[in-house]
C-alpha cells in the first residue's frame, strides 16, 4: 500500500541511486535485466525457484513449447507420431540442434535428460510410471514405449513450471538427481557465461550464435520461433526496489521484473518507462510442513481456515487495486475450465479469531513453536509471511519468524528436521497460472509423502483422485474429478491458497514485443 513514507523514500533513491552499470549508455544490443532477486541455484531441473525457472528458459530449451493459449507446440522436436492405440510415441528431433559445447543435441541426450528430470517433478514421475522403455533408436529419435496410453506426454515435456524439462548433454544428464549438474550447458538462445557471473551482484548470458530457432509458427510464451535480438543480457541484482526504479528512470538499467505498488506513481509518471500489468497470473499460497507438530495434524490445519483472509494477504502485498488482485481462490485458476467452488465456502464471510483460537487449541493445539520462514530480500513473499505470523499470533500460536535472505530461505526449506533442530513450519510461496490449470501439473497438490514438494504432504486419497482425473474420458468427466479434488482439498490442505495476482512489470518504452506473463528473453527488440 503506498504512503507518504515509500514516496519519499522512492524519490531519495532517484536523486542518490548509484549508477550501476557505468555512466556510458548501454550498447544497444545489451539488454540489462532486473530480476525478483538473485539467482542462486543454476540447476533448473534440481530447483523450483522461479528465478532459476527463468534462467533456465534462457539456456535449456524443451522438446514442447506452450503458447499463449496453453497449447503444445512442438520446439525441439519437428513432430511425434503416436500409434498402437497409443501406447508408442516416436518424437523426431529437428535439424540443426546443438549444445553450447558444439556437440549436436542426440536422441540419447533427451532420453537422459527426460530421466533425470522425471525423477524430480511431479508430473515427470507420473510420466516415468508410464512408461515400459524409453530410448533412442538413432540420433534423432526418441521412442516411448507405454504400459498404459498416456495423452500428457507432450504437455508434460512441454511444461512451463519448474522444475524444467530441460534437456542437456547426457553426460551432465547422467548426473545424480539429487544434486545439481556440476556444468550449466544448454542448447537454448542464450549460453551461460560463468566468468562474468558474479554472486549478488551480476549474470551475464551472450547470445549463441548457432541456435536455429524454428522456421514457422508464432512466437508465443515457450512456442514458436525464439529468436535472440540482443548479443548480451545482463541480470543485475538490485534488492531494493526503489534503486532499482531508480536505475530505470535513469536508463541505466532496461527491465525491471517486478515493479512493487508503491513506486507505481512514480513509474508511471516517467517519460521514458511504460509500466504493464502481464496477462498472467500467479497464486500464492502458504506452504504447510506435514511431518511436524502441529501442522501434521489435519484437524488444526482446517481449523485454522477460519482466521485466513485472502484479501488481507493480497492487500498487505499488492495494495488497494483489485485489477492487479483477487480472492476467492482454490486450487485451480480462476475462469479455468477446471476452476470450481467446491470447499470455497469456508473462506468467505468475517473472519472470527477468537472462534479459529478455540478450534485450533480443541484440535489439540499444544503451544508448540512455529517457524514462518521470511524472505527479506522478495518483498511480496516478505509482505505475506508478514501477514501469516500476524494471523497466527491472532489465534494464539507460538511464532517464531526466520527473517532471512531467500538463499538462506530456500536451503531451509529443504530440511525435514523439527524446527528446534533448524526446520520449519509455514513459507510464503506462488505458482504461475500455468501450473494450476489442472490437477497434474500442480506441484503443491501432490500429496505422495516424502516424494511430494517440500512440506511434504501425504493423501492416499488426493493421489487417488488425481489419477482418477488423469484418466478421464472428457471434459466434462475431469470438470467433475476436479471438483471432488477440491473438496478434498480442504479436508488434507496440502497448502493455503491465499489470493491470485498479476504481476506488474516496467521497462525502458523503446523496447517492444515484450513476453506475454512468462519472463523470457526471446522476441524482444529495442527500437
Amino acid at each position: 500500500m503506498q504512503t507518504r513514507r515509500t514516496i519519499l523514500a522512492a524519490t531519495s533513491a532517484l536523486l542518490a541511486a548509484p549508477r550501476v552499470v557505468g555512466a556510458q549508455p548501454a550498447a544497444a544490443r545489451t539488454l540489462r535485466f532486473v530480476p525478483q532477486t538473485d539467482l542462486t541455484v543454476l540447476d533448473p531441473v534440481f530447483n523450483t525457484a522461479t528465478v532459476t525457472l527463468t534462467h533456465g528458459g534462457m539456456v535449456f530449451d524443451t522438446l514442447y513449447g506452450m503458447d499463449a493459449d496453453y497449447n503444445l507446440q512442438p520446439q525441439m522436436v519437428a513432430g511425434h507420431v503416436v500409434e498402437n492405440d497409443g501406447l508408442q510415441w516416436t518424437l523426431t528431433l529437428r535439424d540443426g540442434l546443438r549444445f553450447h559445447d558444439g556437440e549436436p543435441v542426440r536422441g540419447r541426450d533427451c532420453v537422459a535428460s527426460i530421466r533425470r528430470w522425471g525423477a524430480r517433478d511431479m508430473f515427470g514421475q507420473e510420466l516415468l510410471a508410464a512408461i515400459d522403455e524409453l530410448s533412442a533408436p538413432d540420433d534423432r529419435t526418441i521412442r516411448f514405449r507405454l504400459k498404459r496410453p498416456f495423452p500428457l506426454l507432450a504437455r508434460a515435456l512441454g511444461k512451463v513450471t519448474a522444475p524444467m524439462p530441460a534437456m542437456m548433454p547426457e553426460r551432465l544428464a547422467l548426473t545424480d538427481p539429487s544434486r545439481p549438474v556440476p556444468e550449466i550447458i544448454g542448447s537454448g538462445p542464450f549460453r551461460f557465461n560463468t566468468a562474468e557471473r558474479v554472486s549478488g551482484v551480476r549474470v551475464v548470458y551472450d547470445r549463441f550464435e548457432r541456435y536455429v530457432p524454428r522456421p514457422e509458427g508464432t512466437p508465443s510464451r515457450t512456442a514458436g520461433p525464439k529468436v535472440a535480438h540482443f548479443d548480451r543480457v545482463e541480470w543485475h541484482v538490485l534488492p531494493d526496489y526503489a534503486t532499482a526504479a531508480a536505475a530505470l528512470q535513469q536508463n541505466e538499467v532496461d527491465w525491471v521484473e517486478f515493479a512493487p505498488n508503491d513506486l507505481l506513481p512514480i513509474l508511471r509518471r516517467a517519460r521514458n518507462v511504460a509500466v504493464k500489468v502481464t496477462e498472467d497470473s500467479s497464486v500464492s499460497i502458504l506452504r504447510l510442513n506435514h511431518l511436524h507438530p502441529p501442522f501434521d495434524n489435519p484437524a488444526i490445519r482446517r481449523a485454522l481456515l477460519g482466521a485466513l483472509d485472502q484479501a488481507a494477504y493480497m492487500t498487505a502485498t499488492f495494495g488497494d487495486d483489485r485489477n492487479l488482485w483477487r480472492s476467492g481462490v482454490g486450487v485451480f485458476v480462476p475462469n479455468t475450465p477446471m476452476a470450481n467452488d467446491a470447499g470455497l465456502a469456508v473462506l468467505e464471510g468475517p473472519r472470527d479469531y477468537e472462534k479459529a483460537r478455540q478450534d485450533i487449541f480443541a484440535a489439540g493445539y499444544k503451544g508448540e513453536k512455529v517457524v514462518v520462514l521470511q524472505p527479506m530480500d522478495l518483498p511480496t513473499l516478505k509482505a505475506m509471511s508478514e501477514v501469516a505470523v500476524d494471523m497466527l499470533r491472532r489465534v494464539g500460536m507460538n511464532v517464531e519468524p526466520f527473517a532471512a535472505d531467500w538463499g538462506s530461505v530456500v536451503q531451509r526449506r529443504g530440511s525435514r528436521e523439527p524446527v528446534e533442530r533448524g526446520g520449519w513450519s509455514v513459507f510464503p510461496s506462488s505458482f504461475s497460472a500455468a501450473g494450476l490449470l489442472d490437477p497434474v501439473a500442480n506441484l503443491g497438490l501432490r500429496a505422495n509423502g516424502a516424494r511430494a514438494w517440500f512440506g511434504w504432504p501425504d493423501s492416499p486419497d488426493l493421489e487417488r483422485l488425481r489419477q482418477e482425473w488423469m484418466a478421464a474420458p472428457d471434459v466434462a468427466a475431469q470438470q467433475a474429478k476436479a471438483r471432488e479434488i477440491q473438496t478434498q482439498f480442504f479436508q488434507d490442505l496440502p497448502y493455503y491458497p491465499i489470493g491470485e495476482f498479476f504481476r506488474v512489470t516496467a521497462h525502458q518504452r523503446n523496447l517492444v514485443d515484450m513476453p506475454v506473463g512468462l519472463t523470457t528473453f526471446t522476441g524482444i527488440r529495442r527500437t
